[in-house]
């Protein structure tokens, strides 16, 4: 048996394979409630009982959260109906889904009405170049609630689990990054501060749903950037949410998004990432980019460079790619 076709725990939930298609937003809703679109999409992919673990595509917390006017929402409890036809699908195909939960911040995109501009200090967005208005603290101590109540209404749409979204050059990223965080009051300056706002999500989330409910982070580890996040401060990082009650950590890329790694280019090219920080904790660890084929894959888990890995592209092109990748292992 190869590993990426063992089983593996993430708290107490079994995944059959270590396979997991990340979340890739499509962003093609109305008000972002769940339609027949993205049921059939997610459908398409999970259809042949492949993936361990199918994560859905990042959804708003509240509407001043949104990054696009198109993205899914679990804001309000009126969605939740919808998000558990979403989840039934996923089940019936015979795999494990977690949904991840986010805030833009000041990474907004898309055409039409969109909402106001905020970010943990006044500098521009490193990729979608706009300025935003530095959130008051006052605002700030209201966001771990809106993650709970995003994580309540996860768990009662019959997710197996919940991941928190602190990559990608959003909001919780923004905070991390000394690039994006230039404040100068708890939530700034030094490491313990730039993680605060991310300790008391994960406290209200892992409150909410309880100590048995699976709860993931997914963590922007580098910035490969003079001044911004380094993978020392990543496993400071990975360490207090692991102690805090994270289950598992998801590693990718941060203010240069998912597509850069330092040059790197290989498969598996956030390994330089994951493995320093997978030596430092022990909880599992999900690693995404770059991988194309099967052999790719199951070489990064004989590495020890992650426990379960994310494939995206490939999915995307091809939607039976974890069936044959599987298939063509356990030749």
């Amino acid at each position: 048996m190869t590993i990426l076709t063992t089983p593996l725990k993430i708290n107490k939930l079994t995944l059959k394979n270590r396979l997991v298609m990340p979340p890739m937003a499509l962003a093609n809703l109305e008000d972002g409630y769940v339609n027949e679109k993205l049921l059939a999409y997610y459908d398409e992919k999970s259809k042949d009982s492949a993936f361990g673990l199918v994560i859905i595509e990042h959804s708003y917390i509240a509407r001043e959260g949104r990054a696009k006017p198109t993205q899914l929402s679990v804001a309000t409890d009126d969605v939740v109906g919808g998000l558990k036809k979403l989840a039934d699908i996923i089940h019936s195909n015979g795999s494990k889904t977690f949904m991840q939960i986010n805030h833009s911040g000041s990474y907004i995109r898309g055409e039409g009405e969109n909402p106001p501009c905020v970010a943990p200090s006044a500098v521009p967005h490193p990729i979608g170049g706009l300025t935003p208005r530095a959130l008051m603290k006052e605002e700030i101590k209201k966001l771990p609630g809106l993650y709970r109540a995003a994580a309540r209404r996860v768990k009662a749409a019959g997710f197996d689990g919940v991941e928190i979204h602190s990559a990608h050059s959003y909001l919780l990223n923004q905070f991390f990054s000394p690039l994006t965080n230039k404040r100068t009051d708890e939530y700034g300056g030094t490491l313990e501060n730039r993680i605060r706002l991310h300790l008391e999500v994960i406290k209200e989330v892992r409150d909410e749903v309880g100590k048995d409910y699976p709860v993931m982070l997914r963590l922007g580890a580098c910035d490969f950037t003079e001044g911004g996040i380094t993978v020392e401060d990543s496993i400071f990082a990975a360490k207090a949410f692991e102690k805090a009650g994270i289950d598992a950590i998801d590693i990718t890329g941060s203010m240069q998004g998912y597509t850069s790694a330092g040059g790197n280019t290989g498969e598996g090219y956030f390994s330089v990432m994951s493995r320093p920080i997978k030596e430092a904790i022990s909880i599992p660890v999900i690693l995404t980019g770059g991988i194309v084929t099967a052999a790719g894959a199951e070489s990064m888990l004989k590495k020890c460079n992650a426990d379960l890995i994310g494939v995206g592209r490939m999915v995307m092109k091809d939607s039976h790619w974890a069936k044959k990748a599987l298939d063509e292992l356990c030749k």
